[in-house]
């Protein structure tokens, strides 16, 4: 039985390691989010978009020159969900830990 406030779709690794990152900044530029988590273009870009459809995380685009770039922030709702996920893992952490 899970806890309420599991959330299934910030539970997988690189999910879960992409929303801690954006909970402790305001904004974050992809390329600090891509170097952080080791991941590729194409898979940070899946992982964001997943977020942000869920309504967790919004994405600013802006074009300086020929350069684009993207950043990401996470919303109210990410936030909360964030949050409520992180006490469902300390719950379950917490119930192993007394029996």
């Amino acid at each position: 039985m899970t806890p309420d406030g599991f959330d299934e779709l910030i539970h997988p690794s690189t999910r879960l390691s992409l929303m801690a990152t954006l909970a402790a900044a305001d904004w974050a530029e992809f390329a600090y989010l891509k170097e952080q988590l080791g991941l590729s273009d194409s898979a940070l870009s899946k992982q964001l978009s997943t977020l942000e459809e869920a309504g967790y995380l919004t994405t600013d685009r802006q074009a300086t020159g020929r350069r684009r770039t993207v950043r990401a922030q996470l919303t109210d709702t990410g936030r909360a969900a964030f949050a409520g996920h992180m006490a469902a893992l300390q719950a379950i952490v917490a119930r192993s830990l007394t029996k």
